[in-house]
This record gives structure tokens, C-alpha cells and sequence, in this order.
């Protein structure tokens, strides 16, 4: 989700068990190393797919928060397409600093909204900001980079914003998550489109329709539909199994 002149930060990757490598598991569950040609590389590569760093907390709440958001991303056209409920539970996974957030807690008034972080500090920003705006429905969460710690069978909605692609398990993050939906419960990805060489992001921060169905498909999840509404963005929807 970031900018080319986005800093980087160094997070702990915790490898694959060695378990799991001698029980032969498939090419689509393991990660592999790989030698890494660029800046904001993990030299970690998951179904084909070179993990991307993170950046700073700093920068990152720099590059959440900037003015010019809503005229490059359009969120409102990305909330709308969600169609949400005013009961719905909704999960803002990679809140940041709660741009989704806040905006979602409005629109589901009877509901709940999860913001879920694996940096203290934005769950720390979440809470005084909603507290500032006297939104009771938001629950903040500190999660793990492997585990959302979110309830089980709870979520209507699971909502992943231009952050999937720099997660360091990907694999367990989407299986977590289809345990905290409800059955038929949704799951949304918006990522910056790796089709459109034009887009002023960082090939490790973007990635095609193809790839993000291969890998919420290799999670157990249903691909349901894509909806090309954003001027940059895919919004690839899976929805969790009903049996």
C-alpha cells in the first residue's frame, strides 16, 4: 500500500515450521526464501509471491492520514460496495490509524467494528480516537502476525485494505479469518492493481486479480465477486463456507 519513497522497518518473519516441511506439505502452504533484488522486499515469497516489507509506524501514520486520501482512494465508492448492515460486525484488519475505522463504525450504529493491529501504539491511536468521537462500537485488538485474535464464528464482514500484501502470514491470517466469520460471512481484499504498470506504487505493493483469489481460494474460501469501482484498487470478495 505504499509509496516508493516509503521508508522500511525490520519486523521478525518466524519461519515455517520444520514439521510441516518434512510432512511434505504443498508448494501453496510454504514459504520459501528467495534472494530479494528489492528495497522493500522480505526475501520471503508465499504461492509464488515475494512478501513486501512494512513500513514504519511513522511513516505509516504519515501515509494513512494524508490529505489527499479520499481523492485518490475514494473510500466512500469502497463502503458502498460493501453493502454493509447497520447491525453487520465488521473486522478493519490493518486499521492503521483508523481511516476504515471510523468511517465503518458509522454506517453499523447497532453493530460492531474490530480494528485489529499488531502494532501497540495504532491499537493505542484507535482507541483515544474513538473515544474522542464518541464511537462506542469500536473495539479495538491487538493481533499477532500469524493470528487476528478475533472471536470465533463473529464477523459478518472481514475487511483488508491495501495491507494483505505485507503480511507475513498470509496462509495463517486468511485461515484465522475464516474461522471468525460466520458462515457465508464475507471477506473483502482491496490491493492496488498489479495489471496497471501506470500505478505509482512499488510492484511489491500491488497484485493482480489472479493472484489474490489463488491464494484466499488455498485458504478454504469461496471467490465471489470482484468489484472494479476504485480508480486503483481491486476489491476481490470471498465469502466463507456455509457446510
Amino acid at each position: 500500500m505504499r509509496g516508493q519513497l516509503v521508508s522500511k522497518r525490520y519486523v521478525l518473519m518466524l519461519s515455517v515450521p520444520f514439521l510441516a516441511l518434512l510432512l511434505g506439505c504443498g508448494s501453496e502452504s510454504r514459504y520459501n526464501e528467495v534472494s530479494s533484488d528489492v528495497e522493500d522486499g522480505t526475501g520471503r515469497e508465499y504461492m509464488g509471491r515475494e512478501i513486501a516489507d512494512v513500513m514504519t509506524s511513522e511513516h505509516g501514520a504519515l501515509w494513512l492520514d494524508r490529505p489527499e486520501r479520499d481523492e485518490e482512494e475514494l473510500p466512500l465508492r469502497l463502503l458502498r460496495a460493501l453493502k454493509l448492515n447497520a447491525s453487520d460486525v465488521v473486522a478493519d484488519i490493518g486499521s492503521g490509524t483508523g481511516f476504515f475505522t471510523f468511517r465503518i463504525a458509522e454506517l453499523v450504529p447497532s453493530g460492531r467494528v474490530y480494528a485489529v493491529e499488531v502494532q501497540q501504539a495504532l491499537v493505542d491511536t484507535i482507541r483515544v480516537r474513538a473515544a474522542r468521537r464518541g464511537l462506542r462500537n469500536v473495539t479495538p485488538v491487538l493481533g499477532a502476525e500469524d493470528n487476528p485474535a478475533l472471536p470465533e464464528n463473529r464477523l459478518d464482514v472481514a475487511l483488508i485494505v491495501s495491507s494483505y500484501h505485507e503480511f507475513a502470514h498470509p496462509k495463517e491470517m486468511l485461515e484465522e479469518l475464516v474461522r471468525a466469520l460466520k458462515p457465508g460471512g464475507r471477506l473483502v481484499l482491496v490491493e492496488y492493481r498489479a495489471e496497471d504498470p501506470t500505478i505509482g506504487i512499488t510492484h511489491l505493493h500491488r497484485m493482480s486479480e489472479e493472484q489474490i483469489i489463488q491464494e484466499g481460494e488455498a485458504a478454504g474460501l469461496r471467490y465471489r465477486e470482484t468489484i472494479d469501482v476504485l480508480p486503483q484498487q481491486h476489491i476481490v470478495v470471498f465469502t466463507s463456507p456455509i457446510d
